[in-house]
């Protein structure tokens, strides 16, 4: 059974809805792209929400001299977008999930392949968190407070079964916290 893991950009306090400009996918620290891409090679599939799907698809293909790798990555990465409106994806190596999300993706985890990444996609991933179908929850903290916006844990759930499987500070003050879910 692949591996589910949703990794997440936040804030110091929890809010991984980017209301202000606290997040830069070109931020310059090379051990923080260095992990990014150890993260990517360990998958093969991206996993995202209409909303998600169509800003990535409007930011990262127009992108020239990008020297984070991630338009690569993206471009070649096979992606499923859950969407109940989009007909066509306009975008290489995409597939469009109709149906039921969870049905859908416990499908994808049945299927042979490397790590299933989500990423943004907040209604999506409170969807698979409930669902039970989360394994991994890889959080990048980034050091500000917003003092608004949606959290990754849909109001009133807890997570008490999560296991610490790595926590690394970055120079640019960015840490990830890994943990599984057991």
């Amino acid at each position: 059974m692949r591996t589910l893991a949703i990794t997440q950009n936040m804030t110091l306090d929890g809010s991984i809805e980017m209301l202000t400009g606290w997040f830069d996918p070109t931020v310059d620290d090379p051990d923080l792209l260095d992990e990014s891409h150890r993260q990517d090679a360990e998958a093969d599939a991206l996993l995202v929400g209409r909303q998600t799907f169509v800003d990535f698809r409007g930011y990262w293909p127009a992108q020239v001299d990008d020297r984070t790798g991630v338009t690569d990555y993206l471009d070649n990465v096979q992606k499923y977008v859950v969407s109940s409106t989009l007909t066509d994806p306009e975008w290489q190596n995409s597939t469009i999930l109709s149906g039921d999300p969870v049905s859908a993706v416990r499908l994808l985890k049945a299927q042979p392949g490397k790590d299933i990444v989500l990423t943004g996609s907040i209604s999506l991933g409170h969807t698979l968190i409930e669902a039970g179908l989360v394994d991994e929850f890889r959080l990048f903290v980034y050091p500000v407070v917003q003092g608004r916006g949606r959290r990754l844990f849909p109001e009133g759930r807890e997570a008490s079964n999560l296991t610490l499987l790595q926590s690394r500070a970055f120079r640019c003050g960015v840490t990830l916290m890994r943990y599984a879910v057991s």
